[in-house]
């Protein structure tokens, strides 16, 4: 089934073209304790490069991946390979420094200088294509902040140029380009790195949650089925943090979900990447699809719980394709989710001063082919003992107070309002009111729950309380989900848990 927007239908759920287009491996779960030099938890693109990368210096790898690998953000990326992270090097440069700025800037173009390296030395085949990346606006608020943006190039010396006009039917106030990024099939690649991994002996099971660290002589994962992991590091890469480790990451970073769709469209594709900087936010790049040429179209940026119905942005997704390339017939709809940090930089280095051995990789803010693979080379250097440039850059202790503690506290000002705006609001709906196919939150007994009815008419009802901090959730009407608007926890329909910080599932309820 399909949903009409006008011109164009939208698929009826939601499905990665990446995942629906690659036959991965599968591996079983973890069932017994085991014993080895590095266990990486988190089967996206930081866990299987740095998993792919410790395998290289002989070390006996283990990766544990809760769902399935590369079901996560990885698998639900725009998957562009680009150091032209939206507006950010003004920015670091007035922040952090010019230092800082020209680091972000080499780690960046490193990590996808050593993706198209290992393209190119394997034969992967996975839609590699060299692309300049375009950065534009449409207001002239935002066209002198790319004129700024553009000085900063200037002082880094990054390549890139400024222009009135793209190829496209766009009103563009300016335009900066970045010279010779990339795109790819991330899935693809990964795929390949993945076998790798096996062929030299690494370890990994799917299904396989992990709860906690506990440190001693050595360090130890243990496991939600209770079984332990016994190792000389722990890299945490699991999108958020499974360990906190006393470093309030949840405290430190928001959670932003995005939105893309595939399809074909009547005009012609003229080629490059490119993402605007005022609203509505909107992500342009080419794929094929089978033996035809697609476009994905992607935006709808918003913080997690947070907005309006999600399926609505789809539906603006799919109205910009036909007004920009006469979209007519849309494949795929898919979301993600990413963690965006105070200073908009990741944390990748040691979990906090005094966890020397687990290690952690989060807050990309949606540019993780390049920030993961950057973030897998450090970890590598870290657990080798080898001197990185970038370290300090990334380490997840830093505190910049500007601008740091201004977004910390407006961040957790706005977590606050939604807990108290959840507990006192009672809603005004029944179960009795939704349709098959719908889910809202509803008054049930006198108290919040949370009903989806199913398109057979059976009824799944949760309670709406996060097991995290205790915020409430909203339901996601584009991807069937009920989402956190406090730190981005997400559960499915019967409550368990799709995305954290949260680990516990929210508690059912009987009906009737």
């Amino acid at each position: 089934m399909t949903k009409n927007t006008g011109a164009t239908t939208l698929p009826q759920t939601s499905q990665s073209y990446w995942r629906d287009s690659v036959a991965l491996p599968t591996f079983p779960s973890l069932d017994r304790d085991i014993t080895i030099d590095i266990a990486v938890v988190g089967g996206g693109i930081t866990g299987i490069t740095a998993a792919y990368l410790l395998c290289k210096e002989g070390l006996r790898v283990a990766l544990l991946e809760a769902d399935r690998l590369l079901n996560g953000t990885t698998g639900h990326t725009t998957a562009k390979i680009s150091a032209q992270h939206d507006l950010i090097y003004d920015e670091l440069i007035h922040h952090m420094g010019r230092e800082k700025a020209k680091l972000y800037d080499e780690a960046t173009t490193g990590a996808r200088r050593y993706i198209e390296n290992i393209i190119r030395e394997q034969n992967i085949d996975c839609q590699f294509e060299s692309e300049d990346a375009y950065v534009y606006a449409t207001t002239e608020n935002a066209a002198r902040k790319l004129e700024r943006e553009y000085d900063a190039y200037q002082k880094l010396g990054i390549e890139g140029f400024l222009t009135d006009t793209l190829p496209f039917d766009i009103s563009v106030s300016r335009a900066l380009c970045m010279k010779g990024q990339a795109q790819f099939h991330p899935l693809e690649y990964l795929a390949h790195l993945t076998r790798e991994i096996v062929q030299m002996g690494g370890q990994i099971f799917e299904q396989t949650v992990a709860v906690d660290v506990e440190e001693g002589k050595r360090t130890t994962v243990v496991t939600r089925e209770g079984h332990r992991v016994t190792t000389n590091h722990v890299l945490a890469c699991s999108h958020f943090p499974f360990y906190d480790g006393l470093g309030f990451y949840f405290a430190r970073m928001h959670a932003e979900r995005s939105y893309v769709i595939a399809g074909k469209t009547e005009k012609h594709y003229p080629g490059d990447m490119y993402v605007n900087i005022d609203a509505p936010y909107h992500s342009l790049r080419s794929v094929r699809i089978g033996r035809e040429d697609a476009v994905l179209i992607g935006g709808g940026n918003h913080i997690t719980g947070q907005g309006k119905d999600t399926l609505t942005y789809y539906e603006e997704l799919a109205s910009f394709g036909q007004s920009v390339l006469g979209l007519r017939d849309v494949l795929y709809r898919w979301s993600a989710q990413d963690l965006v940090t105070l200073d908009k930089v990741a944390y990748i280095g040691e979990i906090t001063s005094g966890n020397p051995n687990v290690l952690v990789a989060t807050g990309y803010r949606k540019w993780g082919m390049t920030t993961g693979t950057a973030a897998a080379l450090l970890l590598r250097d870290i657990v080798m003992r080898r001197d990185n440039p970038y370290r300090d850059l990334y380490m997840p202790s830093r505190m910049y107070v500007d601008p740091s503690l201004k977004r910390f506290l407006a961040q957790n000002a706005n977590v606050t309002a939604h807990l108290i705006k959840g507990k006192f609001e009672l809603p005004l709906r029944q179960i009795d009111d939704l349709a098959n196919g719908e889910g809202d939150v509803v008054t049930y007994e006198g108290r919040r729950a949370g009903a989806f009815r199913d398109e057979n008419g059976d009824v799944h009802l949760v309670d709406t309380t996060c097991t995290h901090l205790g915020c409430e959730v909203s339901w996601n009407h584009g991807d069937r989900t009920w989402d956190c608007p406090c730190h981005g926890s997400r559960f499915s329909v019967d409550g368990d848990v799709v995305e954290g910080p949260a680990q516990k599932p929210l508690e059912t309820l009987s009906y009737p």
